[in-house]
């Protein structure tokens, strides 16, 4: 069994209900619970305390950041959070930046205490899959990993590693939430038996 904190960055703007995101959160909590692993959650744009983020991540085996893509990312609040919380964090999540002064050019993002802890990100897009893949669309062929890369490193920064990256596609011009959902169950259940 894993403790998994569940992080819902979606934000209601514009357009965005952040209906979806409310969805697969969910869903991922009781799929867990299923699963038998422990959860406990964070729906950021609720409000949040730092310090006991700061815990909840300590505590936590696993973060499984819910969010939707935002021009080419993560919604401002997911930002904040990070700002506020990895930032205060200095001294139990990272110790410092990694390099020392003996040789200040190396190992930098190095300094991370939460080695053994992972992360996965589950996103939805109203960008089609091909945007990603396809080396002649938007994104030049890079992947949602490559587009998600300073994400990515700012987990590293603290010593995490990530597991596979689950993504909803063309949620808004095509949304197939019932298939999203399956995918997702079909997701979890493969990470989070094997590894």
């Amino acid at each position: 069994m894993r403790h998994v904190l569940l992080l819902n960055g979606a934000k209601k703007f514009g357009s965005s209900g952040a209906r979806l995101s409310a969805a697969l959160h969910a869903h991922a909590w009781q799929t867990l619970q299923e699963l038998g692993h422990s959860t406990t959650q964070t729906q950021i744009d609720q409000g949040y305390d730092i310090e006991e983020e700061i815990i909840k991540i300590l505590k936590a085996d696993v973060l499984i950041w819910q969010m939707p893509g935002w021009w080419m990312g993560a919604p401002w609040i997911v930002k904040k959070y990070m700002d506020e919380v990895f930032t205060t964090g200095r001294g139990r999540l990272f110790k410092n930046d990694g390099r020392t002064l003996d040789n200040p050019t190396k190992n930098y993002g190095r300094g991370g205490l939460l080695q053994g802890k992972q992360y996965m990100f589950s996103l939805t897009w109203n960008a089609p899959l091909e945007a990603f893949t396809d080396k002649e669309e938007f994104f030049e062929g890079m992947g949602v990993d490559g587009v998600y890369f300073p994400l990515h490193k700012a987990h590293e920064f603290l010593g995490m590693h990530a597991l596979p990256t689950f993504i909803c596609n063309d949620v808004s011009k095509n949304p197939q939430v019932e298939q999203y959902l399956q995918n997702y169950s079909a997701h979890l259940q493969r990470v989070f038996r094997t590894h």
